[in-house]
């Protein structure tokens, strides 16, 4: 039974709706003016007031009658003053207390309060009903998540009887009236077993409701289901402030993925996927993932193509404005275009365009695209070495994403484009795999209408596009891949159409971005002459273009500065503004030479001549070959020493010269790595000028592979070299004679000024290469 202690006199402050236990703490913001002038009194007298609760919490001024009488008398710890004019009390109850008297004050009330202790001893029927009330405790912080378990474990540890019972009922979820019965109940004994009761009822209520709830959710039918957890989640989203929550976001994906058009497969995947989103939280890490893979999804063409420009008078003024030259390809998509008029329904076909850098691969394909009326996408592969960059990464994959051929079909924005896939000779392999074996599939008419791309993994169809793909050396290119494309050789230009390119085409751009005008600017005819010849040696025009921008930088320069108003370009003036010529017109020797022989070699930048010399010297019959030659021309030089041997005596060449001589086959430029079976007959003739002192005539140059017996066998690359041999300022090019067919795709205006010699045999191209007897 608790101990009466003497009456005291406090302030009285009215509670609504909240009871404070001996031993709580806890804030309470108080607003009435007497419950403000009660704490104000009891701030001046000993910081004590009485915490009584009203039976009907709505009223705003209670009497006493509308008072409980049993209340705790509490300790104010803390008073904050609130911006509201609201004061915000921290207050400690400390023991339980009965109202004897009332006394009205002016605005507030004191009251006269008997204080009740409990008693500290306890017997053994306490000891048993404090145990029976924590495992009820215990049994009720489990199945309850509003009690946590810090909070048993600090009830717990409890000692003394009656505030354990005080502690347990400020945690339980109970009517302010049940609180009030227990704050009520002085004796112990009854106040624990009050608890307990009222525990196991909730134990019951509980598991009843768990009951039910099992048996509702059994009978609930999906749609039910699904409708519930919908409200559900729409109500926990609008009370964390997310309005529409992904509602709005998700209709808008479900419209865009019915105007997608996507195959009836792919959109029943993208629905799917639509609704694994939905359902997930937003801050669920694959939550972003889907969302990703849906947009992808949507954003990818999978109908909107555009209409084909059929026209093609209209495509071949197009490839003619853009492009002097390259008749072979201008015809190649003229042909296509003839066709798809015809047909109205021919795939798109797989162009290689093979050729040295600068001659226009690239703008030839934009040109393509606009001559089509169709979109233009260009992929560089330079440097690809991972098969993923071509098929994309697996979504398991952090920062996975779709390969590069998707990606270019996402930024076409059609079905149809004109693809550029740049320097695919570039691409290499290591240990993340083969990107070019993965562009088989791209590339392969057969196969590319069903492309499987590891991101999106449903198929997709390539057959519409028209693939364009840029090269400078078709040698690196594998063998499968190089089978599917339809190459197109580009060997580069002529001196009069790289003049025409300068004058139409890279002179008017220049003088554009420099800012000036025609009337600022001018090129003589001459000056484009001047800088062909002698400031440029290449197959291509990048080199040209950077040199008709120095000219223009340096005349905004003087335009700027006032020292001229008009520049007119010519001869003297190229050399004024782009220093000492840098290249020698016509690289042909001056006078005849023994034992010197001019090869034209192909290189993955054109054509190029290659000077082969071969000196004698006393000797065993030591062959020395020097200038970096590789594997193929090494053995080249041995074929044709022996060809020499073996045909000494009618070539008027002592037989056993090799026992006597040392022969030293030399390649000018030796930094430069040179390989390749041409050269066979440019080595024998050297040879044999050398042994026979027979000088070689300084115009010709020659190209071919010879057999030990005299065969001389047809090589690659004829138009470059000959472009190469014309550009040295050669005037008779020795040919193998099954290269004959090759003569056609070398320009008229070249043709006309060499004389082409075909030869089957070794033994015609000495007669004509070599001069008669040196005297």
């Amino acid at each position: 039974m608790a101990k009466k202690k003497i009456t005291k006199q406090v302030p009285l402050l009215p509670l609504r709706g909240l009871l404070v236990f001996p031993t709580m703490v806890l804030h309470i913001d108080v607003g009435r003016e007497r419950s403000i002038a009660a704490l104000e009194q009891a701030m001046l007298d000993d910081n004590m007031v009485f915490l009584a609760t009203q039976k009907d919490m709505s009223l705003e001024d209670p009497k006493r009658a509308d008072l409980h009488k049993t209340g705790t008398l509490a300790y104010v710890k803390q008073m904050l003053k609130l911006p509201n004019g609201t004061i915000r009390v921290l207050v400690e109850g400390l023991e339980r207390g009965q109202i004897k008297n009332y006394e009205e004050q002016d605005n507030f009330t004191m009251v006269e309060v008997t204080p009740f202790a409990d008693e500290v001893e306890r017997d053994a029927e306490q000891d048993a009903l404090m145990r029976l009330l924590l495992e009820h405790f215990e049994h009720h912080s489990k199945n309850s998540k509003k009690v946590s378990n810090e909070t048993y474990n600090t009830v717990a540890d409890i000692e003394e009887p009656g505030r354990l019972a005080d502690m347990v009922a400020s945690h339980l979820s109970m009517k302010v009236a049940t609180k009030q019965e227990v704050l009520e109940t002085f004796d112990i004994s009854k106040r624990l077993e009050l608890l307990i009761t009222r525990l196991h009822s909730e134990q019951e209520v509980a598991e009843l409701e768990k009951r039910i709830n099992l048996r509702v959710k059994k009978a609930m039918e999906n749609t039910q289901k699904e409708f519930y957890l919908r409200e559900q989640m729409k109500a926990i989203q609008s009370e964390l402030g997310d309005k529409d929550g992904k509602s709005a976001e998700v209709v808008d994906l479900k419209k865009r993925i019915e105007e997608a058009e996507m195959p009836e497969s792919t959109e029943k995947i993208a629905l799917k996927e639509l609704d694994r989103y939905e359902k997930l939280p937003s801050a669920a890490a694959e939550s972003g993932i889907i969302r990703n893979y849906i947009e992808w999804l949507v954003t990818i063409p999978w109908s909107k193509s555009t209409e084909d420009r059929l026209d093609i008078s209209y495509a071949e003024a197009v490839l003619n404005r853009d492009h002097d030259g390259l008749e072979s390809v201008k015809e190649r998509v003229l042909e296509y275009l003839a066709v798809q008029q015809m047909t109205n329904s021919l795939r798109g076909p797989i162009l290689c365009l093979v050729g040295p850098p600068g001659v226009g691969k690239t703008s030839l394909a934009k040109s393509i695209a606009e001559s089509l009326n169709r979109n233009f996408v260009r992929v560089s592969l330079g440097g690809v070495r991972d098969e993923s960059e071509i098929r994309g990464h697996r979504r398991t994959y952090v920062g996975a994403m779709p390969g590069r051929i998707i990606q270019g079909m996402k930024k076409g924005g059609t079905i149809n484009p004109v693809f550029l896939l740049d320097e695919i000779d570039k691409m290499s392999n290591d240990f993340r795999g083969d990107p070019s074996s993965a562009m088989l599939e791209v590339l392969d008419p057969e196969q590319n209408n069903s492309f499987s791309d590891h991101y999106i993994e449903e198929t997709y169809d390539l057959s519409n596009v028209l693939f364009v793909a840029t090269a400078n050396d078709l040698g690196s290119i594998p063998g499968p891949l190089r089978d599917r494309m339809e190459v197109i050789t580009i060997a580069g230009y002529t001196e009069i159409e790289k003049q025409m390119i300068a004058k139409n085409h890279l002179t008017p751009k220049q003088v554009s971005e420099h800012g000036l005008s025609k009337e600022q600017l001018a090129f003589k005819d001459e000056a484009f002459v001047s800088i062909v010849r002698y400031y440029t040696r290449e197959a291509g025009v990048r080199g040209l273009e950077r040199q008709i921008a120095s000219i223009c930088r340096k005349v905004t320069k003087q335009i700027v500065s006032k020292e001229k108003e008009q520049v007119i370009v010519g001869e003297k003036e190229v050399e004024a503004y782009l220093g000492k010529r840098k290249f020698r017109y016509g690289m042909a020797e001056t006078e005849n030479q023994i034992g010197v022989a001019t090869g034209l070699a192909y290189t993955t930048v054109g054509g190029d001549t290659l000077q082969i010399e071969v000196s004698l010297s006393a000797g065993k019959g030591k062959l020395q070959l020097t200038g970096k030659l590789g594997d193929v021309m090494k053995e080249s030089a041995q074929t044709a020493l022996s060809f020499v041997r073996a045909r000494a005596e009618s070539l008027g060449i002592d037989p056993k010269f090799n026992e006597t001589h040392d022969i030293h086959i030399h390649v000018p430029e030796g930094a430069v790595p040179k390989d390749g079976p041409s050269a066979g007959i440019t080595i024998a003739t050297a040879l044999v000028s050398a042994l026979t002192k027979r000088p070689i005539r300084r115009e010709v140059g020659m190209t071919g592979e010879i057999t030990l017996r005299g065969r001389v066998l047809p090589i690659g690359g004829i138009k470059e070299k000959t472009l190469s041999a014309h550009r040295a300022g050669l005037k008779t090019i020795i040919l193998p004679i099954d290269n004959e067919r090759d003569l056609e795709d070398i320009p008229e205006t070249i043709r006309n000024e060499m004389t082409f010699k075909l030869v089957s045999q070794a033994d015609e191209a000495l007669e004509i290469a070599l001069e008669g007897v040196n005297e």
